[in-house]
């Protein structure tokens, strides 16, 4: 422990924006859910143990669990706290790029937070691109 307290206080690391997955906390409810656990259940076991580092950590943080990236040229999404079930199966990778640039110019936003981000209007069985 101490020493991993010295390596960021010799890096002088103040603020971690780390970005995982939806689906780490079994979040995502219905069909969507049973299908991305399905998909991808499997390989977010790492993501979950990342995670709880980070929120153990006494670092300023924010986790990020989007929903499947789109390449899409749109900016549009809606947040859920890591208590509530997810909304929507895709958000852009824009959208994902707009809010770590909100936090990153008001650091004072989502500290301790672990948010997931998703398009609104996307919910369904799969993602939307499927």
């Amino acid at each position: 422990m101490a020493g991993r307290w010295f390596r960021r206080k010799a890096c002088d690391v103040k603020r971690l924006i780390f970005v995982l997955s939806l689906g780490i906390y079994d979040e995502v409810p219905g069909k969507f859910g049973e299908w991305n656990n399905a998909v991808i259940g499997e390989p977010l076991k790492p993501f979950r143990r990342a995670a709880d580092a980070i929120e153990a950590s006494g670092l300023e943080y924010t986790i990020l669990r989007p929903a499947w990236l789109t390449d899409e040229d749109i900016i549009d999404y809606e947040l859920t706290s890591r208590n509530e079930p997810f909304k929507g199966t895709i958000v852009s990778r824009k959208s994902v790029a707009a809010l770590i640039t909100d936090i990153i110019d008001k650091p004072e936003k989502h500290i301790g937070e672990n948010i997931g981000i998703n398009q609104s209007v996307t919910d369904g069985d799969k993602p939307l691109f499927m």
